[in-house]
């Protein structure tokens, strides 16, 4: 209505909703290390050999296709609780069941039953993952969802510290954490899956959900004949693979940066760049959701953007500076805290971009051409960086990146109407 308040803060977090994507975000972020690091640690303890730990990353490949399946959970709905918090109740009780499996499991004993379940854990958890945007995608308004995408990167990357860190810590103990070993480890990580069931049982579907599609054809076509007969549907791709290419271009290779680089610890860079950076990026995704409901989507997205390619120069002061322990902290900081405010508009970006009766689907392949710049750009950056061929010194490398950021910003500008239009829909 025209003169009316914007809403604030406490309007959108008055949502019961938002609750329930923060715990939902924590249980779809769990199983991603206990098939990935923490189950690597494992097989290292047990003495698995390095080429068989290599090929287990393999593991996740369901992660990255997870839209060919997607269409599935958006024609069928399950005979309890919605289209939505059904397939969550489904994926969540699947999962807590496998997660104690693997639990029961030995890597020296069962490496070929292990093998099977952890492919089964990373389906059921992309599954998971697939329902949970939709979820997300259907209940959050246009005002909060900054908000939204601020908590679930918030309940995401605390669940990946959980299932990470925190399980390699009581698996074998650490000053007076006693030892709980891998089986009982893995067994209270099952049972916190019981966190996004709680969620899902006192979550509400949308107030008035869109039908499902009426057959599974129409669920595998439609979703992408509705997006592409949008006006300017090829730009609105193309912004989403520009949008953090700049970033996902720095990130590729800052580890290693800070090592050969400046010539950083590995102490030094487990207490910074791992540590605060997360708390940074966290901070910067609830600070950023929270601005959004101020500033809107295409504001949000251009100023946080602008942010974004900045952030990347403090890492090319720090290159040309060399080791100083105090701008490692500002610039990692900096980048992360600029990086969550700007994953948390991207999020809303997703959301606003979906069709409400093809979310699942639409969801899954928006998401997966967003992850293509950040998947393919580590070998450019890599061969970018190498003395065989371009050999960029680091604060070229740095600049280079801050460049990359500004055809994404300049595509954005230029749609301004479209990217407006989305964040009132």
């Amino acid at each position: 209505m025209e003169g009316a308040r914007p809403p604030g803060y406490l309007d959108a977090l008055r949502d019961r909703n938002l609750a329930a994507i923060l715990l939902l975000a924590f249980s779809s972020g769990l199983p991603l290390a206990l098939t990935g690091t923490t189950l690597q640690a494992w097989m290292t303890i047990e003495g698995v050999d390095l080429s068989t730990i290599g090929i287990f990353t393999l593991v996740g490949i369901p992660y990255t296709w997870k839209f060919l399946w997607s269409p599935t959970m958006d024609r069928f709905v399950p005979p309890f609780l919605g289209r939505r918090r059904g397939w969550l109740a489904v994926t969540q009780l699947l999962l807590a069941l496998l997660i104690a499996a693997m639990g029961s499991l030995s890597p020296r004993e069962d490496l070929a039953a292990i093998a099977c379940v952890a492919v089964a854990v990373a389906f059921t958890s992309a599954s998971q993952d697939i329902v949970f945007d939709a979820y997300r995608t259907d209940v959050a308004t246009p005002a909060p969802r900054g908000i939204a995408g601020g908590l679930t990167v918030t309940g995401y990357r605390t669940a990946m510290l959980v299932s990470g860190a925190f399980a390699l810590i009581i698996a074998a103990g650490s000053g007076w954490i006693p030892a709980l070993g891998w089986h009982q480890t893995y067994y209270l990580m099952a049972a916190l899956m019981g966190v996004g069931f709680v969620a899902t049982l006192f979550g509400r579907e949308p107030a008035t959900p869109a039908p499902a599609p009426r057959t599974l054809r129409e669920a595998f076509t439609e979703p992408l004949r509705e997006f592409l007969s949008r006006p300017g549907a090829w730009w609105l791709l193309l912004l989403l693979i520009l949008y953090k290419l700049g970033d996902a271009f720095a990130l590729s290779l800052t580890t290693p940066f800070l090592i050969r680089g400046p010539g950083f610890s590995l102490d030094e860079i487990a207490y910074v760049y791992k540590g605060m950076g997360l708390a940074a990026t966290i901070a910067g995704a609830l600070f950023g959701g929270g601005l959004m409901v101020r500033l809107g989507l295409y504001r949000s997205l251009l100023y946080f953007g602008i942010l974004q390619a900045v952030s990347n120069l403090s890492f090319m002061v720090l290159a040309m500076a060399g080791k100083s322990f105090a701008l490692m902290a500002v610039a990692v900081g900096f980048e992360n805290f600029a990086g969550g405010m700007g994953t948390a508009a991207f999020v809303a970006l997703l959301m606003a971009l979906c069709d409400h009766r093809f979310t699942a689907t639409q969801y899954a392949l928006l998401s997966a051409l967003a992850s293509f710049g950040r998947v393919y750009v580590g070998p450019v950056a890599g061969f970018a960086t190498s003395p065989q061929y371009l050999a960029l010194s680091w604060p070229v490398f740095y600049f280079a990146a801050f460049l990359m950021g500004l055809p994404g910003l300049g595509l954005l500008a230029w749609r301004r109407p479209s990217i407006e239009a989305l964040g009132r829909k």
